[in-house]
C-alpha cells in the first residue's frame, strides 16, 4: 500500500528520527514531496535529516517545553503542521519488582505524555486548515503484553486511548488519528531488546529472536522499517480521509491467534 498516488505535499513533524522507523518515515515523506521537521534527542539525527532532505530539531521530548518548542520550530519554518507522527520511544526490560521508578517515568513521559503534548500543540494549526493527520506508532504491545516491559506496554496501551479520543474530537474538524501496531521491527531499539531479553532469560540472542520475538508470529521474520513507513504514508494521504480511530496491525499475524 502506498500513499504516493493520492498525496498532496504537506508539512510533517516526525519524532524519533535518528534511526529505525522514524528515519524510514522521514525519508519516505521527503520522497513524496512533503516538508518535514525531524525531531530527535540524538544529535546524530541531524545528519540523517540532511541526507533525507528534511529539517532537524534536537529535543528531549520528556520535557514538555521541548515538545512545544518542536512544534513552534515547525510553525516558524513552514507556517503550519499537517501531519504529526509520534514515533519516539525507548525500552527498559526488568521484572516489575525490579523496575526503576525513574525509568518508568522517563518511558511514560516520552511515549505517552509527549505524544499528547505534541498533539495538543499541533491541533490549532490542523483545526484552522481543516485538515490534519495524527499517526501514533504504537506496537503489538499496545494490544498484548509480555513480561518485563511494564512501562513500555502501559505507554503503548495508553497511546491507543489517546488515538481514539483524538479521532473523536478531530473528526468534525477534518483531523484524523490512527495508530500503527507493529511487531518487532529491525531497529536499534529491538537490537537492544534482544540483548536485554537474552540477559533476563539466560538465552542466546538468536534463541531470543526465534523463541520469544517470533514465537507468536505466523510470518517468521522481523519487519523492515520501510514497510511501516509505507503504512504511515497511506494514513497521511488524502486517500485515508475516512480512516480514523483505528489501530493498524502490522504484526506478522501475532494477534490473529
Amino acid at each position: 500500500m502506498t500513499g504516493s498516488a493520492t498525496t498532496t505535499p504537506r508539512v510533517a513533524l516526525v519524532t524519533g528520527t535518528s534511526s529505525g522507523i522514524g528515519e524510514a518515515v522521514v525519508r519516505h515523506f521527503c520522497e513524496l514531496g512533503h516538508q518535514v521537521l525531524a525531531v530527535d534527542f540524538n544529535p546524530a539525527g541531524s545528519e540523517v535529516a540532511e541526507q533525507a532532505g528534511s529539517a532537524f530539531f534536537q529535543a528531549d521530548l520528556t520535557d514538555g517545553e521541548a515538545c512545544k518548542a518542536a512544534v513552534a520550530e515547525a510553525m516558524r519554518r513552514f507556517g503550519r503542521v499537517d501531519i504529526l507522527v509520534n514515533n519516539a520511544g525507548i525500552q527498559h526490560v526488568a521484572p516489575i519488582e525490579e523496575f526503576p521508578e525513574a525509568k518508568w517515568r522517563q518511558i511514560i513521559d516520552l511515549m505517552l505524555t509527549a505524544p499528547f503534548l505534541l498533539t495538543q500543540a499541533v491541533w490549532p494549526s490542523m483545526r484552522e486548515n481543516g485538515w490534519g493527520r495524527v499517526i501514533n506508532i504504537a506496537s503489538v504491545h499496545a494490544q498484548v503484553a509480555s513480561p518485563g516491559k511494564s512501562a513500555y506496554i502501559s505507554a503503548k496501551h495508553g497511546m491507543i486511548g489517546l488515538t481514539k479520543t483524538a479521532a473523536l474530537e478531530g473528526g468534525p474538524q477534518g483531523i484524523t488519528a490512527n495508530a500503527i501496531c507493529p511487531a518487532y521491527v529491525k531497529t536499534p531499539l529491538v537490537d537492544n531488546q534482544i540483548a536485554d531479553q537474552a540477559r533476563m532469560h539466560g538465552m542466546a540472542e538468536q534463541e531470543v529472536i526465534e523463541k520469544i520475538m517470533l514465537k507468536n508470529a505466523a510470518v517468521k521474520r522481523l519487519i523492515e522499517p520501510a514497510e511501516v513507513a509505507e503504512l504511515v504514508a497511506y494514513l497521511a494521504s488524502n486517500a485515508a480521509g475516512a480512516v480514523t480511530g483505528s489501530s493498524w496491525n502490522i504484526d506478522l499475524g501475532w494477534t490473529a491467534q
